[in-house]
């Protein structure tokens, strides 16, 4: 980690594909939508090596992976979307109505989209946790229909835990296909995938870019990009835990962002030693090198308010106030993906078993952007309901404001029923 380096390097790095990955991915999407499962299985050979004819994984390929999991990894996967449900069935919202004594109704009708589908990453970390932040919320939503999508190898075996994850979500269509072509057959659809209504989930810059072309087609989550914490401390903080949740987040990329901001200089130099010894053991090593080489940073401040100021500017992705007192300055925070007061709440803990979702806006966007929860898989439509006594109280206003926009044919919409 650089001390005090300029944030703005890091606030600005770069995490978009450049156009010849665009037009590439854009080849891809058109080929997806003129050739469909014919294109999909070119694909699946070209990128991963897969040559099955079967995209769809089989009910006896779920039974089996459900007989050969680890027990406890099974329990400890049914804990986890017990606690995704406790902390996300509080978004399930209602619909509602106005009733007037003039005889007017109106309201607002939730209904859930029919079909989304979640992608699941195949790379060197199989996102299981993912699968259930969005399958859950998606689940609690009332969706009737949820996919997968996941690249496969050469096998054709979708992994134990991913089935295993799938199916205590409730979800039992999974297709066996990754990248930017999955995305597309989402978006579009083939003769044997029916085009989704939402894609949700990350992937690499390629699947990201993917989702972003085909965004109007079909609705998206966010663009992700790659994580970043920021550690808001004072000298009551354990430098051994600093640095270990500084590091939890550079193990994702060699891009990752992992920020210190400090009211102590004492802090700063214990917990440069603190990463020194807990690098020595930890497996993802030169990654973690790289990341905190290049996006690392301990910044030492005056005040705890100016850190704040900070971090509001950065809008991190995961934030955690490792301080005296930590549950005060929760109002101090305006732009966070997700917050973690105290020492005893690391943000591993939000990402597998606390029940907040994970799936978090990045790259400063928490400045506008939220956590995936249960609202991202509804959708809102108003009604309203007026009684011809009531429009009469109204229609020479409607009328002018039509007509002062020009729109006369809006205002005789009104007249003819008078």
């Amino acid at each position: 980690m650089q001390l005090n380096r300029d944030l703005s390097l890091i606030k600005n790095r770069k995490t978009e594909a450049d156009e010849n990955v665009v037009a590439s991915i854009q080849a891809i999407i058109n080929d997806v939508r003129k050739n469909g499962d014919e294109a999909l299985r070119r694909y699946a050979e070209k990128f991963d090596g897969f040559t099955g004819a079967e995209l769809l994984v089989t009910e006896e390929e779920i039974s089996a992976a459900l007989k050969s999991i680890d027990a406890d990894f099974l329990r400890l996967l049914k804990r986890a979307g017990m606690q995704i449900t406790e902390f996300h069935k509080n978004q399930i919202e209602k619909s509602w109505s106005i009733y007037k004594e003039n005889g007017v109704m109106m309201g607002q009708i939730v209904r859930p989209l029919e079909r989304v589908a979640i992608y699941v990453p195949g790379g060197t970390a199989v996102l299981t946790s993912t699968l259930m932040m969005c399958g859950v919320p998606a689940w609690l939503a009332g969706v009737k229909d949820v996919v997968i999508f996941t690249p496969v190898k050469e096998d054709g075996k979708v992994s134990d835990d991913v089935l295993a994850a799938a199916s205590i979500c409730e979800i039992k269509t999974i297709y066996k296909i990754g990248g930017a072509h999955a995305i597309a057959a989402a978006a579009y659809g083939t003769d044997t995938i029916p085009k989704v209504d939402k894609i949700v989930g990350p992937g690499n810059i390629y699947v990201q870019t993917a989702k972003k072309l085909v965004y109007g087609v079909v609705d998206i989550d966010m663009i992700a990009g790659p994580s970043d914490v920021l550690v808001i401390a004072d000298e009551t903080a354990n430098p051994k835990y600093v640095a270990a949740d500084l590091l939890s987040q550079a193990e994702h990329d060699v891009i990752s962002s992992s920020i210190l901001v400090t009211t102590s200089e004492k802090l700063i130099t214990e917990v440069e030693a603190e990463i020194e010894r807990q690098l020595s053991y930890l497996k993802r090593g030169e990654i973690i090198k790289k990341s905190l080489a290049d996006f690392g940073a301990a910044v030492h401040v005056n005040s705890i308010e100016e850190a704040f100021d900070i971090s509001n500017d950065l809008a991190p992705e995961h934030l955690e106030i490792l301080t005296k007192d930590p549950l005060s300055h929760l109002p101090k925070v305006k732009n966070a993906g997700s917050i973690f007061l105290g020492e005893n709440t690391p943000e591993p803990l939000g990402d597998y078993m606390s029940g907040t979702n994970h799936v978090l806006p990045t790259g400063g966007t928490a400045r506008f952007f939220s956590a995936l929860g249960v609202y991202d898989f509804v959708k809102y439509s108003a009604y309203s309901y007026y009684p011809k006594a009531a429009l009469a109280g109204l229609k020479d206003d409607v009328m002018n404001f039509a007509l002062s926009e020009g729109l006369d044919a809006h205002a005789n919409s009104v007249k003819v029923r008078f």
